[in-house]
């Protein structure tokens, strides 16, 4: 998953059970036990090796607290079910606009103007087809037409 290409990426994340996350200023929030997908970029140097950091705070081999989504990934009960992405375009807020609305305003939206870029959904498998539909309609709407969409494990090393 490392690399420097990079593009956007949707986390499916199975949350086993209620859990409480306090993600910086956004506050204390409940979460009920489900599906939540978070949607984030990775536009720099390292490419989608911010993924790769996402996937060691969920399995708890990484601590630190940087953005929003580390305050998720970090309770025990959340796992990366999988990881969609959309490789060589930036489609990060497109993206989150397609999704189910979001749980917790503001959650991964602080440089941007959504609402949020976590969604919740009833059923993993269900809210995955929608990242992926989500993934590929704003590829398509892209003017890259070299920009790819696939679908990875969530919990590779």
């Amino acid at each position: 998953m490392s690399g420097g290409t990079g593009g956007s990426y949707t986390l499916v994340v199975a949350l086993a059970e209620d859990a409480t996350v306090t993600a910086g200023a956004l506050g204390e929030h409940r979460l009920p036990a489900g599906a939540y997908a978070y949607t984030g970029s990775a536009l720099g140097a390292g490419g989608f090796s911010r993924v790769d950091r996402h996937r060691r705070t969920a399995r708890g081999d990484n601590d630190t607290r940087h953005w929003h989504v580390d305050y998720l990934l970090g309770r025990p009960a959340a796992r990366i079910d999988r990881v969609v992405r959309s490789v060589g375009v930036d489609v990060e807020c497109a993206v989150a606009e397609r999704l189910p609305a979001g749980p917790i305003e503001g959650f991964g939206a602080s440089d941007c103007g959504c609402p949020s870029h976590l969604s919740a959904g009833d059923a993993l498998d269900a809210l995955a087809e929608r990242a992926l539909a989500a993934h590929e309609a704003a590829v398509a709407a892209s003017d890259n037409p070299d920009a790819t969409v696939e679908v990875v494990a969530g919990s590779a090393e």
